[in-house]
């Protein structure tokens, strides 16, 4: 559904972040970019989300040319991002993110997730539904930004670095219910610093290096681990970049 072509992404008065990248994450299964810090990851997300305008290139949404859409747009298109940094309302209580977020008017349909479904999900949440954002510990506060996003009832989930610093268990358990998300149809781009922990959770990766996107590679077929080795061994080389603004979608 969703796909970019030839995208270079910079900053005002900096050298480009993302040179020339093509992508096409279709509309299931899980798909990794995979690259170390500064590669432009989360560039390419934000750019997704609508969050930064590319200089080149076009982004297409279901063959449509949506190349320079805001957050709004995005968000209506059923494109939703759960950002690195989690960004909640630290006054605001669990069950306040979860009630308070609502799917856009007039978009794109996905499925609608209540709040009862978000908690089969994340049963750690149950129990913390009137504690505020600012008291629940880091994996809970990622499972809960990867709830508020799902309110949105999106047809394409963002998620950039979700399992970053968490515990191993967490970390699993996050990885798990984002590999079952596409049977419940719900795709996934997932922006992740680590091959291994992205080929367990994907079938199709990309590798970012320098700002230029190599693959897509078959996590599960022959060879896959020596490509990887191939494109992640670049990534030393490659020269750190700056990290975007984050907006968050309501």
């Amino acid at each position: 559904m969703l796909s970019v072509s030839d995208l270079t992404v910079g900053y005002q008065h900096d050298a480009p972040v993302l040179h020339g990248v093509t992508l096409d994450m279709g509309s299931q299964g899980v798909h990794a970019i995979v690259g170390a810090n500064g590669a432009g990851k989360t560039t390419l997300l934000h750019t997704l989300a609508g969050h930064l305008r590319p200089t080149a290139g076009w982004v297409l949404c279901d063959g449509h040319d949506v190349t320079g859409w805001r957050p709004p747009d995005a968000a209506r298109a059923g494109i939703a991002l759960a950002p690195q940094g989690r960004r909640l309302w630290p006054s605001l209580t669990v069950r306040d993110h979860l009630t308070v977020t609502r799917p856009p008017r007039h978009r794109a349909h996905g499925r609608a997730w209540n709040v009862s479904d978000l908690l089969d999900l994340f049963p750690a949440l149950a129990a913390r539904l009137r504690h505020h954002a600012h008291q629940l510990s880091g994996g809970e506060q990622q499972m809960l930004t990867i709830a508020r996003a799902l309110r949105l009832a999106p047809r394409l989930l963002l998620a950039d670095e979700p399992t970053e610093g968490l515990a191993p268990a967490i970390a699993a358990h996050l990885q798990t219910v984002l590999a079952d998300l596409p049977r419940h149809g719900v795709p996934v781009c997932v922006a992740l610093p680590h091959a291994r922990s992205a080929a367990a959770l994907a079938s199709s990766l990309h590798v970012l290096t320098g700002g230029h996107l190599n693959g897509p590679i078959d996590s599960h077929g022959t060879g896959a681990d020596d490509a990887l080795r191939h494109h992640l061994a670049l990534t030393s080389a490659a020269r750190p970049t700056r990290t975007p603004p984050v907006e968050h979608n309501r």
